[in-house]
């Protein structure tokens, strides 16, 4: 009963991870292409940067809303990896804490952080140990 319990707490993140990715990244996406006020405001002007940024998203987005179908920890985990590297870069490279992006990263980083701890402590209970030589 432990360690289902174990695993199920594990599914519930991994499935509040990829919804917390979906959940943001809709309406940024929409925001993006449409060149929304609060998006000039979070983002800066329309550049080249923000498409290439609009590019990631959306590759983020795509991946997220599959793996929610296909929840495999070993396929998310990369993808939670990833974003929480980049997420906890954001305030070196903005240059501040002020910002709402580095800000909702941050929260965001520590969710999935969570969600990464649940999926590598039930891998280590289940990867089978070698066997010794003898």
């Amino acid at each position: 009963m432990l360690l289902m319990m174990g695993t199920s707490r594990m599914r519930k993140m991994i499935r509040l991870s990829l919804l917390l990715n979906i959940a943001v990244l809709i309406p940024v996406c929409v925001g993006l292409l449409l060149d929304a006020a609060w998006v000039v405001h979070a983002f800066g002007a329309a550049t080249a940067a923000r498409g290439i940024l609009l590019s990631v998203y959306g590759a983020i987005l795509i991946v997220s809303t599959v793996l929610l179908f296909r929840q495999e920890a070993m396929l998310v985990a990369p993808l939670l990896l990833v974003q929480v590297i980049y997420k906890l870069t954001t305030p070196l490279t903005v240059g501040s804490l002020q910002n709402p992006v580095v800000i909702s990263n941050i929260v965001i980083a520590a969710v999935h952080l969570a969600t990464l701890s649940l999926i590598l402590r039930e891998m280590r209970r289940t990867v089978p140990k070698p066997a010794a030589a003898g």
